[in-house]
């Protein structure tokens, strides 16, 4: 296409200017065609925090294409399956997921009739008519998760399991880095060190059969590592890189963030509110 026509594929311009520039309108013809249902985005390329991705055409993913959806349908739906996998949730939450205004949500809540719950503190939840079956408490666990993981990133309202930590787990844009969780909430952070070791740190106080389950998890997952004939990362706190060895998955701080303030460690800004750092106060 950009053989044909250099004028398109530069991004120039009808009529030349003095002052006039070029761009490169691959990308956006790429998101116009994924809007459209014609093509989709793969895998990045390079790592996973990588900005370029392969593109693929619809049905090389989607053999039968995709549903013929109005768009009160396609509401529907998406707040269905955001229902099932976070409910149960407010509809404040679902208003700043989706994008939508509040007439949106309202209109998709009413043809959907979900059922409220008592959350605590006066917040009502939404769940699904179908989804209202009683789950047995699970045991008390203990997760490792990566830098912007769905499970924290997908709420706004977070306070139930993130408490007061989110100044030291999150950066100014509002992307969290790697969250360590015991028992249904955040507790603290984790990163590796120089040599690819899984150092975690806790944010409070929360017990020594707790430490032992984190200790237990870290271990767990840096055995796939320890067989891994890859060299470990290096480069420190601020050389985090991200890969993927067995099934673990090296966490990053995007954009060259520090990683989260381990305790008693005071946040500093260097060089720009995006570029937080850690300075160590303990003795």
């Amino acid at each position: 296409m950009g053989a044909d026509e250099r004028r398109f594929s530069a991004g120039r311009g009808t009529r030349p200017q003095r002052y006039e520039g070029t761009q490169k309108v691959a990308s956006r013809l790429l998101l116009l065609l994924a809007a459209e249902g014609r093509v989709v985005r793969g895998r990045p390329r390079g790592s996973w925090t990588s900005h370029q991705y392969r593109w693929a055409p619809l049905p090389d993913w989607s053999p039968g294409g995709l549903a013929e959806l109005d768009t009160h349908e396609a509401e529907e739906e998406l707040a269905r399956r955001r229902l099932r996998a976070y409910g149960p949730a407010t509809a404040d939450d679902l208003r700043w997921w989706a994008g939508w205004t509040t007439t949106q949500v309202k209109r998709v809540l009413t043809a959907l009739k979900p059922v409220e719950v008592d959350l605590g503190g006066g917040t009502t939840g939404l769940l699904l008519p179908d989804d209202l079956e009683e789950t047995e408490p699970p045991e008390p666990w203990a997760a490792l998760l990566p830098a912007l993981d769905s499970t924290p990133m997908g709420r706004h309202e977070r306070d139930w399991f993130l408490g007061d930590h989110g100044p030291r787990l999150f950066d100014r844009a509002g992307n969290i880095g790697p969250s360590l969780w015991w028992d249904g909430r955040i507790v603290g952070g984790w990163a590796q060190d120089s040599g690819g070791e899984i150092v975690c740190r806790f944010l409070e106080d929360v017990g020594a059969d707790a430490e032992a389950a984190v200790r237990a998890e870290a271990d767990r997952l840096a055995a796939p590592r320890a067989t891994s004939d890859r060299a470990p990362a290096r480069g420190g706190v601020r050389g985090w890189r991200a890969s993927w060895r067995g099934d673990t998955r090296e966490a990053t701080a995007r954009w060259g963030l520090a990683p989260p303030a381990p305790v008693g460690i005071a946040r500093e800004t260097l060089r720009g509110e995006d570029m937080p750092m850690y300075r160590d106060r303990r003795p």
